[in-house]
């Protein structure tokens, strides 16, 4: 499998001589193994005026990008929907996949580090916030019937279990080094798993999926949420048992306590000792 790669380009808190926005794209590569080392992943940032901010821009950025790494990615992540237009068009004019995605981990450490330590020390650098423009979000959608788990459960690992994860036996997976979450080996970190005699085809679906996070949204009865892509979100399950809602609401407590870390895995039943798939997730405040 080769890389993916996370991608932001947008315009930062500075200003040229013209008190013009400055632009910038950052490209990353996304860590996909818990043992991953986050210090050797690709890295490229570059600057662009804001008369060049359009896709051939972009796409020329992407190509020296490229020659730097050596090798294209498999595909481009990017979260930024109000930039999808340029963005899809500059990926697609190299011959790479662009995929709306809220799982650019990274890409969101990097820029946060950028915001902190790299633009105040820019001539024109112009404190406070840089803010994004922000869009609705569509209604949760229902899960396709052949794809519902026959059972459901709330569980925990410990990062230290959760460490051993690039030895088990997983069909489908995704994670990172829980160390780049700031998350310590002792640390509880809560999941969900999902029992279904249709594992492999559920974990399938899944994995063409950008699967961002898991949450227990509240705002129309009590329901367990999967976000994905840039948008999409689909129920899992509505919670009514007093018993599960009280496991629902210790899933976000940990969470909170772990960072936003968790994990959602599939298996064939309680006994089973592989996974059909598993992911480690994180829930993250973007840009």
């Amino acid at each position: 499998m080769g890389s993916i790669w996370e991608l932001d380009f947008y315009s930062r808190p500075i200003l040229d001589e013209n008190q013009k926005k400055v632009w910038e794209v950052l490209i990353c590569e996304s860590p996909l193994d818990i043992r991953a080392n986050t210090d050797t992943l690709f890295r490229y940032a570059e600057y662009c005026p804001s008369t060049q901010v359009n896709s051939a821009w972009l796409r020329t950025a992407i190509q020296n990008a490229i020659s730097k790494a050596g090798e294209a990615p498999i595909k481009i992540r990017f979260f930024r929907r109000q930039m999808n237009n340029m963005i899809t068009k500059a990926c697609e004019d190299v011959g790479i996949p662009a995929q709306p995605s809220r799982r650019t981990l990274m890409l969101n450490q990097w820029l946060k580090q950028r915001l902190e330590e790299v633009y105040p020390q820019e001539p024109g650098y112009q404190g406070g916030a840089n803010p994004s423009v922000r869009l609705d979000s569509p209604l949760p959608q229902r899960l396709p019937d052949a794809l519902e788990g026959k059972q459901w459960v709330f569980v925990s690992l410990t990062a230290e279990d959760l460490a051993e994860m690039s030895e088990w036996k997983i069909d489908f997976q995704e994670a990172f080094p829980l160390a780049s979450a700031q998350v310590p080996p002792e640390a509880k970190i809560p999941g969900v798993l999902i029992f279904s005699p249709r594992a492999l085809p559920i974990a399938g679906w899944m994995s063409g999926l950008e699967l961002a996070y898991l949450k227990v949204d509240t705002s129309q009865g009590t329901r367990l949420v999967l976000e994905t892509g840039a948008t999409e979100s689909w129920i899992l399950a509505n919670i009514k048992n007093p018993t599960t809602l009280a496991e629902a609401q210790g899933f976000e407590e940990a969470k909170q306590k772990a960072n936003g870390v968790h994990f959602i895995g599939v298996q064939s039943n309680p006994q089973s000792e592989s996974f059909a798939g598993f992911w480690l997730l994180q829930e993250v405040s973007l840009p």
